[in-house]
């Protein structure tokens, strides 16, 4: 086994990558590329310049959720994290897509941007877009994901699936702004996010993100 990851701890699909790797209990080395002045080799890895890409050997593959599909595919006799059945794998791609494509721009693009990324780089931290995503986009898509998980434990076949790591690692990144779900509004999702983040996979990625954060905090 010969797996590499590229990409960066904080982004919320590298996180969702390597919450699955360590599901599975696979083996891999990460390899730092960040999103922005990237080395000119990783566009052999994916010409996009996106994050995360990974090898496997000779193969080399790109998009977290298309990696995450591969090591399913090719590791069959691990945890499945993909659904026992045609039914359930469409539910948790259409759950995962729906954190990647609805969530990522405001939770991460938005709130982390802000928060976080701007100030570590000597840059305003514009409160408006942040009021903005917290206030008037986000809540329908917690409302939706809020029933949509209903009582369960978690989203799809009453056991973990990439669909619940799709959404932590968003949640993630929303925490690291600063802010977090409504225990009163969105009861249900939040009590997801805390046993997902309560998981040994989730605790050995936050311990070194928390030393990340603490490095680029601008000082005072």
């Amino acid at each position: 086994m010969n797996l590499t990851v590229y990409g960066v701890p904080l982004s919320p699909y590298v996180r969702k990558l390597r919450l699955c790797l360590a599901e599975k209990e696979l083996d891999y080395e990460l390899v730092i590329v960040l999103p922005f002045d990237q080395p000119a080799w990783f566009k052999d890895l994916n010409p996009l310049g996106r994050i995360p890409a990974m090898t496997d050997g000779d193969l080399t593959l790109a998009d977290s959720g298309v990696i995450c599909q591969y090591l399913e595919d090719k590791y069959r006799s691990l945890k499945p994290l993909l659904g026992q059945t045609p039914e359930q794998h469409a539910k948790v791609r259409w759950l995962e897509k729906y954190a990647d494509y609805e969530l990522a721009p405001l939770t991460t693009f938005m709130l982390f941007q802000q928060r976080i990324i701007n100030p570590s780089m000597g840059q305003h931290c514009d409160e408006k877009i942040v009021r903005t995503a917290l206030t008037e986009k986000l809540p329908s898509h917690f409302d939706y994901l809020e029933q949509s998980l209903g009582n369960a434990e978690f989203f799809v076949g009453g056991s973990l699936s990439l669909a619940d790591l799709a959404f932590a690692s968003q949640m993630v990144n929303m925490e690291h702004a600063g802010e977090q779900l409504d225990a009163k509004r969105w009861p249900n999702l939040l009590a997801l996010y805390n046993r997902i983040k309560t998981r040994p996979s989730m605790q050995n990625l936050l311990e070194g993100e928390q030393e990340i954060l603490a490095s680029i905090k601008p000082t005072k």
